[in-house]
């Protein structure tokens, strides 16, 4: 298994399969973009299948979520989704992803596989859409919205990041809009990941802003009857029910003590926290001709040396080097 020394053990794997994105969202990166890795930098179809086998054969893996940037800008993308469904013991497997493309994508990632997905919106307005994500793009995320729904890729998940005095007034319209869609909405605080290191505690809509928005114009009560576990959202029934809304506290209400993620880059670069300040190279081991077991060895290690929580609050804090895109979601 991937276990550390707090005894918290990974069995999620988000795998970034490229660090390029088709959008230029202001609370991950400027305007003009980034340098993108150099094709012979990033893993093959192969690699990344080979990794993902090793970590649910060998590691105990359970869920396999395929990240960016923008996972659906990788070609290869239905048939990393196939090969990961082909494996014995099969993972859950799940995609998150801005929904630009999804509309044609949605039924063959199903076919392939695909379990489920989320979809980034962070506005209902075309304006505000264009203003944060720097594209006019909104009627492509909601076409690759209903596109998920239709090819059975339920539940349908939608991740709101707020901004203040941008979009954090939607709070209430985002939730209806979901609501009456059938989509569960999960509301992110946003957290210091972004390229440009912009981010400002004083200027993030936190948890406790969030429920007070939402609460303004719904009855919310906790719906935890199992506890939260490792889940990173605490669920909240509207109105009594059915419907539910998440909140992610990621900085205000972090969930490091149950955390169960491992991530890998698109660079075969092992990650054991989100905000790790170090990486374990898989990538040269792998075409340096590892076998399995020293691939999950090194693997292991990775894990094993992860920090008790991710020191937002610390005073000593620094951001990762690489922003969110490089690192995937």
């Amino acid at each position: 298994m991937l276990a550390d020394s707090f005894g918290r053990i990974a069995t999620d794997l988000r795998v970034s399969v490229t660090d390029r994105c088709n959008l230029r969202c202001s609370y991950c990166m400027p305007a003009e973009g980034l340098d993108w890795l150099p094709g012979p930098a990033l893993l093959t179809d192969d690699e990344v299948s080979r990794l993902i086998s090793v970590a649910v054969r060998r590691l105990g893996v359970t869920e396999v979520r395929f990240t960016g940037g923008e996972p659906l800008l990788r070609r290869g993308l239905p048939g990393l989704v196939a090969a990961a469904a082909a494996l014995d013991p099969r993972p859950e497997i799940s995609l998150t992803t801005n929904g630009i493309g999804l509309a044609r994508l949605a039924e063959p990632l199903a076919a392939a596989g695909l379990d489920r997905l989320n979809v980034s919106l962070d506005t209902l307005s075309r304006h505000t859409f264009k203003e944060l994500a720097r594209r006019d793009r909104l009627p492509d995320v909601l076409a690759g919205l209903a596109a998920a729904a239709s090819a059975g890729l339920a539940p349908v998940k939608v991740n709101a990041v707020l901004m203040r005095g941008v979009n954090d007034h939607e709070a209430p319209g985002l939730l209806r809009f979901c609501l009456d869609r059938g989509y569960q909405l999960r509301f992110i605080e946003q957290m210091p990941l972004d390229a440009q290191h912009g981010w400002r505690r004083t200027d993030m809509v936190t948890a406790d802003e969030i429920l007070a928005r939402l609460s303004g114009e719904f009855a919310l009560a906790p719906d935890e009857p199992a506890g939260r576990g490792s889940a990173p959202a605490e669920i909240f029934l509207v109105d009594g029910g059915p419907g539910r809304v998440g909140v992610i506290g990621s900085v205000t209400r972090p969930f490091c003590g149950t955390c169960d993620r491992v991530r890998l880059t698109a660079d075969g670069q092992v990650r054991n926290c989100l905000f790790a300040a170090t990486e374990t190279d898989l990538r040269t081991l792998l075409r340096n001709g590892a076998t399995d077991d020293q691939l999950a060895a090194a693997w292991r290690g990775a894990v094993a040396a992860k920090l008790p929580g991710h020191g937002i609050s610390d005073p000593g804090f620094l951001q990762p080097a690489r922003p969110m895109s490089a690192i995937g979601g």
